[in-house]
């Protein structure tokens, strides 16, 4: 469990910060904008919830959901932020398959109730559908970063896999608060010309 005693301990006041393995880097690493930008959707999320806690039916349902997300998003964080190492002293806390396959089948049931597409989605229709639609492009955002940190140094595959799952789960589950795509606001190609 983490205790939190001090909230500022004045470590970062130069642009660096700790990693979870202790490691000091400059808060602009790529490791730091990944999990931070996690923590930024994560943040949109509770946004999201303002709109689905507290309700019934499908948004308590959605509700259920986005819960779980968000404690997974503080596992993920906690991931990103404690470099792969060989025989660590202390196992760090990892994103596992089966946090992608919860992700996996939420998403097939999800998309179950819904028609399929003939255009693609603009944002919005709901307060909570246009709320997971910007965690969406803030998952992706998150994704872009981790790709790329994956090339220079080792970022575990369930990591990688819950991100992508993330973005797809966050659409659908979109669709389904909008009234299971029925308030869907659909892109007209050229509309405006």
């Amino acid at each position: 469990m983490v205790r939190l005693t001090r909230i500022y301990t004045r470590g970062g006041d130069k642009g660096e910060t700790s990693l979870g393995d202790g490691t000091r880097v400059p808060k602009g690493d790529l490791r730091v904008a990944s999990y931070g930008t996690v923590d930024e959707a994560n943040a949109i999320i509770g946004i999201a919830r303002l709109h689905t806690t507290g309700q019934s039916g499908d948004l308590a349902r959605a509700d259920e959901m986005l819960g779980r997300i968000q404690n997974d998003l503080f596992d993920l964080g906690a991931d990103l932020c404690t470099p792969e190492q060989e025989n660590p002293p202390y196992p760090p806390l990892r994103i596992v398959d089966a946090q992608v396959d919860r992700l996996e089948q939420e998403i097939d049931s999800l998309n179950a109730d819904l028609q399929p597409l003939n255009s693609f989605i603009l944002p919005g229709g709901s307060p909570a559908a246009a709320q997971l639609h910007l965690a969406r492009t803030v998952v992706r955002r998150a994704e872009r970063l981790m790709a790329e940190l994956a090339i220079r140094e080792t970022v575990g595959g369930p990591a990688l896999r819950y991100v992508n799952r993330l973005s797809d789960h966050l659409f659908v589950l979109a669709r389904w608060v909008n009234g299971r795509g029925a308030g869907d606001v659909l892109w007209v190609p050229g509309k405006n010309r």
